[in-house]
């Protein structure tokens, strides 16, 4: 708990199989060590008809994903120079584990069988404009075999 609201970690969730209608994870994923575990976790307390609808900034865009960092035997080993997002808790900042691209859907396609969609918001009458304004939508079918097998 931090105040009132529970925290879970998102690598392994202790909520029940499909018991989820909407998860809401915002510029989390670009900081967890396994993204893998997190988009199957999802999928799997999703209910069907339920959706992750996320934020993320897609900093490689047309270029793959890139990791920036992996835990080995509890130690951080940095593969690029280190960055971080401010954080409200802790010491103030996040490491920033992933650089993703546009390739995220497919990350969570073989992660966890369900489709994502871009939707790039860009609404100057809003106030909305600039980078990293993508929000991705992800919803799990009522039928998973039937959603795998459509192209």
């Amino acid at each position: 708990m931090v105040g009132k609201f529970r925290c879970e970690n998102l690598e392994a969730l202790t909520f029940e199989d499909e018991s989820i209608d909407l998860h809401i994870t915002q510029d989390v994923l670009e900081h967890v060590f396994h993204p893998s575990k997190v988009f199957k976790e999802i999928a799997r307390t999703l209910k069907p008809g339920g959706m992750h609808i996320c934020t993320v900034p897609l900093v490689n865009k047309d270029e793959p994903s890139k990791v920036r960092a992996r835990i080995e035997n509890n130690e951080i080993i940095h593969l690029e120079p280190e960055q971080y997002h401010g954080n409200p808790v802790g010491d103030g900042r996040s490491l920033v584990t992933v650089d993703w691209g546009f390739d995220i859907c497919d990350h969570i396609f073989e992660s966890s069988g369900l489709r994502t969609h871009i939707v790039s918001m860009d609404d100057l009458s809003q106030g909305i404009g600039g980078e990293y304004t993508e929000v991705l939508v992800t919803v799990k079918p009522h039928d998973l075999e039937l959603e795998n097998e459509i192209p």
